[in-house]
């Protein structure tokens, strides 16, 4: 189970390629952000409940997870770019579902379908990303890829705001949006290399004992976002916070988030991916041990915003590292790891961290995800010390 060795950079970098991924991810980033609100203001409107409200909301990672096994065959049988666009495609398709059968049972089916033909996209994308970027240059590029992303997903809920949530107005900006998402990888495509020709030498499953500590990190950044989205207001709420005061912050987190992560980009390239994803979890830690004293003062903004940057900085640097290390099939099988990973990260990090504020109060949410981000300091940390040939990044 040996890496294989970096892929040989090509001398100019493909902007028109590489600008047709971000343009295509953009714009499915918006999309999917969109989707998730506005189906759950429609099952409220019904009267759904809320248990079961996130559980309609939690097929769609489970797509993710259980797509992420078939990924690199499926793109070594049909092709990466006539997968990806039949997966923008087939996405466009199950909106339509979604908004003609407007039934929470079967929503179930269709919401695991919409993520099952998701990942794909993304898994592609980012291979694909990352195949491209020049070495001196890949800090800068997938930082500008993880704002777009973080962006897109922010921006799907302003749109929410300009069209609203009923009827076909919104169904059919993301149907529409997903369309042009197939569009442009079509004009993309005889300008992106072909990734899976052949079959890698692990599974995605075994690119767990590969490197564990990108897929550790990739668990650690996807629990802590997704923690902190769906708890933040029961912690801010019990220190007495408004409920303004709670979206304000978290879209202040979003934007640090969105804002940062080329900054964070090109430091990689002049210190190492490693040394900014060790200072990344540093000082998530260090927003976590201020959050207490910190909520009902001023100071909380500007923690606020760096702390977003420094969450998601350490996937950033995750698919930096990932770039560093493989290429070739087990490139597109990593990328396919971390996208599972990521989805058990997303579903875990809410129900853990909210079984220990149930347990100890509120504070448990900064215990718990302090505790986690200190537990990737101290296996980075021993990564660093040991022998070059010992490490498994």
């Amino acid at each position: 189970m040996t890496a294989a060795p970096p892929q040989t950079e090509n001398p100019e970098m493909p902007v028109a390629a590489i600008a047709g991924i971000i343009a295509t991810v953009a714009v499915f980033a918006i999309s999917q952000g969109l989707s998730y609100p506005l189906l759950s203001f429609i099952l409220q409107r019904q009267g759904v409940s809320p248990a079961l409200i996130g559980m309609s909301a939690a097929m769609t990672p489970l797509g993710f997870i259980l797509s992420s096994f078939f990924i690199p065959a499926m793109s070594r049988h049909v092709g990466s770019g006539r997968l990806a666009v039949f997966c923008a495609l087939s996405a466009a398709v199950l909106l339509v579902a979604i908004a003609w059968r407007q039934d929470a049972l079967w929503w179930f089916p269709l919401r695991f379908l919409l993520g099952f033909a998701a990942n794909p996209l993304y898994v592609i994308s980012e291979t694909w990303m990352i195949a491209m970027a020049p070495a001196e240059r890949r800090g800068r590029l997938m930082g500008v890829y993880a704002s777009i992303v973080s962006a897109g997903f922010a921006l799907g809920p302003v749109t929410l705001a300009i069209v609203g949530t009923e009827g076909w107005a919104p169904f059919l900006v993301g149907v529409a949006a997903f369309l042009l998402c197939a569009l442009i990888l079509l004009l993309a495509l005889p300008r992106l290399p072909e990734m899976q020709d052949e079959k890698p030498p692990t599974s995605v499953a075994g690119f767990v004992l590969v490197a564990p500590l990108l897929l550790f990190a990739v668990f650690t950044a996807a629990a802590f976002e997704q923690a902190l989205l769906a708890l933040f207001s029961v912690y801010g709420e019990a220190h007495g916070s408004s409920e303004t005061r709670i979206a304000t912050l978290l879209a202040v987190f979003i934007a640090g988030n969105v804002a940062l992560q080329i900054p964070l980009g090109a430091l990689a390239e002049r210190v190492g991916a490693i040394k900014v994803m060790l200072l990344c979890a540093v000082v998530a830690v260090g927003g976590c041990a201020l959050l207490p004293m910190l909520l009902a003062s001023s100071l909380i903004w500007p923690v606020a915003f760096v702390w977003g940057a420094v969450a998601f900085g350490i996937y950033t640097m995750g698919l930096i590292m990932l770039g560093e290390r493989f290429s070739g099939p087990m490139l597109m099988t990593g990328n396919a790891a971390f996208a599972l990973v990521w989805g058990l990260g997303g579903i875990a990090g809410p129900p853990v961290t909210g079984a220990i504020m149930d347990l100890i109060g509120v504070e448990g949410l900064p215990l718990a995800l302090g505790l986690l981000c200190g537990s990737l300091v101290v296996c980075i940390l021993a990564g660093l010390a040991l022998p070059k040939r010992g490490a498994s990044a």
